[in-house]
């Protein structure tokens, strides 16, 4: 008789069947969909961090873009006579074009070139200028301004790129919209070319406290100057400002403006006066050339005359501004005292600084400002800068 044996028999446990309930079903299911969710939720987080790592990373190209000026490369070489670029950084229009023309046509067209940086948008035509000289000057990619920002330094920059774009530019003057010439053309030629140095306005600044310790170390204390907006430079100083990419964004971020005082403001004015003031465009020239150890090729002041006041007005801060000439004060003697004056005193570093180009003495300034057009039409009529018609004023106004 054969005998099979079973699995119980032979002591190996018979299988077991599972039987698939709905409530294991439903387990089942609950833990893949709660997996699903879990890895869902991870992709979406970790999409979440790469777009917000990609703004992050667009907007500081789009902060450092706003840095860097750009500039095309071009050729040191040039033919014909070097030539002065003039820049004018300006509200809008031109308000003393009219002086300028007479400038510019007692001189050579192939010794300057003029630059405007207005509001964006503006155009200089005959519809906006009394001057043909001025006809489509105004640079490409002009920005808004405002007095006391960093925009103010970025326009100079603008201006200097645009000027860099010509190799016969050798010269850069940078001008405001009431600078008036004080000399004809060939005298302001020859006294900027012939001195290999740059006109910078430049001294230590040890009493305004404009310095924010914040800068350092990209802008110690020790290299920090203050002077003049109103520059003539070299085309390698151009250069250097137009270049820099180190000490701008340093303005950007801690040289700014105190707000001014607002009487609607009430107790909040003691709060906002306690803040850092710092004027960016009365600095920002001076520390760079002294950052990169060029002030030994520098003429330490400015060819553009000012006169200063100290306002008390109440609702000002008490500081300096200057002062507007008028055709009652643009009299004949007080351009003459202008125009003598040899040498300028630094009390801050306790300099006198004579006026000299190529080592050889000569007044000390070739522009004025602040100009209203009345004192304007007075230099015309004492002929200044050269032989004028009134007609010419007259004729088509902007």
């Amino acid at each position: 008789m054969v005998v099979l044996a079973t699995a119980s028999a032979r002591g190996v446990p018979p299988k077991r069947r599972h039987v698939i309930t709905s409530s294991s079903r439903f387990s089942f299911f609950s833990w893949k969909l709660l997996i699903l969710l879990c890895v869902s939720l991870s992709c979406l987080l970790v999409l979440a961090a790469l777009s917000t790592l990609h703004s992050s990373y667009l907007s500081d190209a789009d902060t450092s873009n706003y840095f860097k000026v750009k500039r095309s490369t071009v050729s040191r070489t040039f033919h014909g006579p070097p030539k002065i670029a003039f820049l004018f950084l300006v509200r809008q229009n031109i308000p003393l074009d009219f002086l300028w023309d007479v400038f510019f046509k007692n001189g050579d067209v192939a010794k300057f070139s003029i630059y405007v940086h207005s509001a964006p948008g503006f155009v200089l035509d005959e519809s906006t200028t009394r001057s043909s000289f001025f006809y489509g000057t105004q640079i490409s990619n002009p920005i808004q301004v405002s007095w006391g920002e960093s925009s103010m330094i970025q326009a100079e920059r603008l201006l200097l790129a645009a000027a860099l774009d010509d190799p016969a530019n050798q010269r850069f003057v940078l001008l405001s919209d009431s600078c008036v010439p004080l000399y004809n053309f060939s005298y302001v030629y020859n006294y900027v070319m012939v001195s290999q140095k740059s006109f910078v306005d430049s001294f230590l600044d040890v009493k305004d406290g404009r310095y924010n310790p914040k800068m350092s170390p990209k802008i110690p204390r020790e290299k920090w100057r203050k002077g003049s907006q109103w520059f003539t430079v070299v085309r390698s100083h151009a250069e250097v400002i137009v270049d820099d990419d180190v000490i701008f964004p340093v303005f950007n971020k801690h040289c700014k403006r105190r707000p001014p005082i607002d009487n609607r403001k009430g107790k909040l004015n003691l709060k906002l006066q306690k803040q850092h003031n710092c004027i960016p465009d009365e600095h920002y020239v001076q520390t760079l050339l002294a950052m990169h150890g060029l002030e030994g090729q520098l003429e330490r002041r400015t060819v553009t005359y000012t006169l200063w006041n100290q306002s008390t007005s109440k609702m000002e801060n008490k500081g300096w501004h200057p002062i507007t000439f008028s055709y009652a004060n643009a009299s004949p003697q007080r351009i003459k005292e202008m125009k003598g004056i040899n040498h300028v005193y630094y009390e801050t570093e306790f300099r006198t600084e004579w006026c000299r180009a190529n080592s050889t003495s000569v007044p000390c300034f070739l522009f004025a400002r602040k100009f209203s057009k009345g004192a304007a039409m007075r230099l015309l009529s004492d002929e200044v800068v050269g032989h004028f018609q009134v007609s010419a004023v007259l004729d088509t106004p902007p």
